[in-house]
């Protein structure tokens, strides 16, 4: 089975698609400040289009914990030159992996479609910009609806054992909402992928437990993305352990429970 060559469709896949991460920031958790240069930018893009991926995820603010906010301008500053080098690559080379904009405000949104992303990643869900709805519609572009707690990332609640479970109620009834929104606000259903949001605002069991039960969120009918990778909930949950083996292993558990994109820092 292949992907089609129009950029605003994705089809069903016998296997995962896999989301490249290419973060243009100084401070992200497991590489700030690596790829912040253009040239470094555009290098690891290629390397990540070479080894296989289907997305290319484009960030230029964190959102981890602590994190602090950029401007908008510094923002567009960062990701705008990268997006238009590799979207005019990409067109050259007859190459259809998808461009993704991580951002959750909605000038950043418009103006990296404009320079040639094909998807918005929203990791607010469609909560922190009441424009972004508007954007993505008319647009008609795959929109990503990623649950949290706060941008940037909260730090989890210390929660009972017994409350862990609880987890897939509160992201369910949450996505289910927000999807809901989406469609009530002229967002095609087919254009829509939800993400529970490992590591957004909950404790290294919760965001296991939502790996191991993924199927619980397949009912809502949308494909569904993991972000596990190299996430700091790995190292709480097993300490000193192998970190890249167990990496591994929790995406082939996502990839078993019904997964239907991945977002990694690289393939191995």
């Amino acid at each position: 089975m292949h992907k089609t060559t129009t950029n605003n469709a994705l089809i069903e896949y016998k296997k995962p698609l896999l989301m490249g991460i290419l973060n243009i920031t100084p401070d992200s958790f497991t590489d700030g400040g690596q790829y912040f240069k253009l040239e470094d930018a555009i290098n690891h893009a290629q390397k990540l289009i070479d080894a296989g991926v289907d997305i290319l995820d484009i960030g230029g603010e964190s959102t981890r914990p602590g994190a602090t906010p950029i401007p908008e301008e510094e923002e567009l500053k960062r990701i705008i030159p990268v997006i238009s080098v590799i979207a005019s690559s990409l067109a050259c080379n007859n190459k259809s992996v998808l461009i993704s904009i991580d951002t959750y405000k909605s000038r950043v949104a418009k103006k990296a479609l404009e320079a040639g992303a094909d998807i918005i990643n929203d990791v607010s869900g469609l909560t922190k910009d009441p424009d972004m709805i508007k954007i993505a519609s008319e647009a008609n572009c795959k929109v990503i609806i990623m649950h949290n707690k706060g941008i940037p990332a909260t730090k989890p609640e210390v929660r009972s054992k017994e409350a862990h479970t609880s987890v897939i109620e509160e992201v369910y009834n949450w996505l289910e909402k927000q999807t809901n929104f989406a469609i009530e606000n002229g967002i095609k259903r087919e254009n829509i992928i939800i993400d529970p949001g490992i590591g957004f605002g909950k404790t290294p069991e919760e965001d296991l437990f939502l790996i191991e039960n993924l199927q619980e969120l397949k009912s809502l009918g949308f494909s569904i993305l993991i972000g596990s990778s190299k996430k700091s909930f790995i190292k709480k949950l097993f300490g000193d352990c192998d970190i890249e083996k167990k990496n591994q292993e929790l995406t082939q558990l996502a990839i078993n429970n019904g997964a239907d994109i991945l977002r990694i820092h690289q393939i191995a």
